[in-house]
């Protein structure tokens, strides 16, 4: 029967082992984000405030879906910075609790063009909700963080609404 010799042995192992990262780890390889082109840079924070309008006087959307601008005042006429696109659906049997599935798309200023996901449980009757940030496009690649939600304004007779949003974003 043959035997390896060491060295051969040695080269052997070395090859096997600096395989592609992809055998190593099933499917998954670390990637350098400057080889994407991708600078992440220093982390930073930003604080959105603005002003949700959910209307519900028409029959848009029976599964509630929605395109609600977003202002930076409560007014209806207020100087508009994007749109919350998406739905949201009931989602308790025993509460007010709804699952928010949407995106603040802006449309205005140095975040034209860029947006915000959030995906979570929107508890209606509590004063303040909160849900996570999921992701982001745009200047919010790789986002994350929380949005704040609080009642300005509801209009029993139609179901419209105005809520305040304060979504706090680590982006890069």
């Amino acid at each position: 029967m043959a035997t390896l010799s060491p060295i051969y042995s040695l080269l052997l192992v070395l090859v096997l082992s600096s395989g592609s990262p992809t055998l190593a780890s099933g499917f998954a390889t670390a990637l350098d984000p400057s080889l994407m082109g991708i600078n992440l840079g220093k982390e930073k924070l930003s604080h959105f405030r603005f002003y949700w309008h959910d209307v519900l006087t028409t029959f848009f959307g029976l599964v509630n879906m929605i395109d609600n601008p977003l202002t930076l005042r409560p007014e209806p006429g207020s100087e508009l910075v994007g749109r919350a696109q998406g739905l949201y659906s009931s989602a308790s049997q025993e509460e007010m609790g709804l699952l928010m599935i949407m995106n603040f798309a802006f449309v205005a200023g140095k975040y034209n063009g860029s947006g915000i996901t959030v995906l979570g449980r929107n508890s209606v009757l509590q004063k303040v909700r909160e849900m996570p940030v999921i992701s982001g496009c745009g200047l919010f690649r790789f986002a994350r963080g929380y949005a704040q939600a609080t009642t300005h304004t509801f209009d029993r007779k139609t179901g419209d609404a105005v809520v305040e949003y304060n979504v706090y974003v680590l982006h890069y």
